[in-house]
């Protein structure tokens, strides 16, 4: 028989049972829907990992006090130092740590003692387990200057305040950063409008601030409308000195697109005053060098403060660890996918496994006018691959039409054509693998047996 009238035969076998052909691809249309969403929310999970750290260097390293609310983040990045090439103390020498504020003066990693100013007076040797830990700008610039390979380094905090202006009908809050002039720099933020935050406007305490972008558009409808203009935080008028590019991720435990930044010493002045968690950002020059950093780090803060636990992780563990949770999650759908395939290809064998019981009489005829048992195997796996082709196709159009409705729950999709050919191809391939043995068993019939069977 040619391969032409086996088509043909296929062609008029499936156009006459179209129903049945249906209700037999009902697993491989679920199956390859499933197989194109998972691919789709896979690579979504993967740009959204991607996203989520794309302004952390991926030699971050973030230090967080267990004892309070205190924290250090550190990063890797370029040859950048402190502005000015020191960092100031605040206005009174004030020193933040465990969730408070304490008068005094300055501290150094180098040495075992610490002195400070005021009510404080005087601390020798080390911290004891009871004794808050006082993090300052200090801090910060004795471990550029004791850990080799440390470049950069800048202090902020964040809190939730409320705010009033533009278009908003009531106070709403949202989180309220204060940062240095160089904070922008070492979290890769970029300026849609304006400037970031000076070191004049930190020094002198001004009443300025730096828009996320979604908290721009949220208040004043654009960023264009928002720049130079008043909103009120806390019930005390700043002006908008710029706004942020959408960014999408989060920096030093803060998302820049919903954030409202102001000067350091303003936030504490009049914002946060003494309830205050801040967080150190280091920057070492190669990422490459990260365990070592983080090695030497976790050792002068071990000199210091021997007696306090401090958790360190760096922001490329933290990628990793997203980038395979997401790759477990992925994993399992595949899985799914996969149960789901096998449940329809065993749908397939069992109506095959029919079709052949019912057209027994049809393989005896054409094995009695020269039907070889190839061509009949061939014309029963060409049915079965065929009706997995069209669970395929349903299944891909399926697959589009629930995108939207995965959306709605904050589920990243990335549909590609790569997924739909994937797709259609496991179904094939499903369709064909389980349609083998009734095919095999059909071609296997003895003409004269078929004839006869009733």
């Amino acid at each position: 028989m040619r391969l032409s009238e086996i088509f043909r035969l296929v062609w008029l076998n499936l156009s006459q049972n179209k129903f049945k052909v249906v209700l037999t691809s009902i697993g491989i249309v679920v199956g390859s829907a499933t197989i194109m969403l998972v691919l789709a929310i896979g690579a979504g999970g993967r740009e959204e990992v991607a996203e989520q750290f794309k302004n952390l260097n991926a030699g971050a390293i973030d230090i967080s006090y267990e004892g309070g609310s205190l924290g250090f983040a550190f990063s890797a990045g370029g040859n950048r130092g402190l502005e000015g090439g020191s960092m100031e103390m605040p206005s009174g020498g004030f020193a933040f740590g465990g969730g408070g504020l304490s008068a005094g003066g300055m501290q150094s990693f180098g040495g075992g003692n610490r002195s400070f100013g005021g009510e404080a007076g005087f601390w020798g040797g080390a911290a004891s387990e009871n004794e808050e830990v006082i993090l300052t700008y200090q801090d910060a610039e004795d471990l550029m200057t004791f850990v080799m390979g440390v470049s950069d380094a800048t202090i902020s905090y964040s809190t939730t305040a409320s705010v009033e202006g533009g278009e908003l009908e009531a106070a709403s809050y949202y989180t309220v950063a204060g940062v240095l002039q160089n904070y922008g720099t070492i979290s890769n933020l970029e300026m849609a409008i304006g400037d970031f935050i000076t070191e004049e406007s930190n020094g002198n305490k001004e009443k300025v601030c730096i828009l996320g972008a979604a908290a721009a558009n949220a208040i004043f409808g654009s960023a264009f409308n928002a720049y130079d203009n008043i909103l009120y935080i806390d019930d005390r008028a700043y002006v908008v000195a710029g706004v942020l590019s959408e960014m999408g991720s989060v920096a030093s435990g803060i998302s820049p697109d919903s954030a409202i930044f102001i000067p350091y010493e303003t936030g504490v002045k009049y914002i946060t005053g003494n309830s205050i968690s801040p967080t150190v950002t280091v920057i070492a020059d190669d990422v490459t060098e990260v365990d070592r950093v983080m090695g030497e780090v976790e050792r002068e803060l071990k000199e210091s403060y021997p007696n306090t636990a401090f958790t360190i992780s760096d922001a490329g563990s933290k990628m990793d660890a997203a980038a395979a949770s997401n790759e477990t999650l992925t994993l399992l759908l595949v899985s799914m996918a996969v149960i789901v395939f096998a449940v329809g290809g065993i749908g397939i064998m069992n109506v095959l496994f029919v079709t052949v019981k019912e057209r027994t009489n049809e393989i005896g005829i054409l094995k009695a006018i020269g039907c070889s048992r190839k061509g009949i195997l061939l014309e029963f796996l060409l049915e079965a691959s065929c009706t997995s082709l069209v669970g395929g196709v349903i299944g891909v159009l399926l697959a589009l039409a629930v995108t939207p409705l995965v959306e709605l729950f904050s589920v990243r999709v990335e549909l590609s054509a790569q997924g739909a050919v994937l797709s259609l191809l496991f179904g094939v391939i499903t369709g064909s693998i389980f349609g083998f043995y009734p095919a095999y068993k059909a071609s296997r019939l003895v003409p004269v047996a078929a004839l006869n069977q009733e």
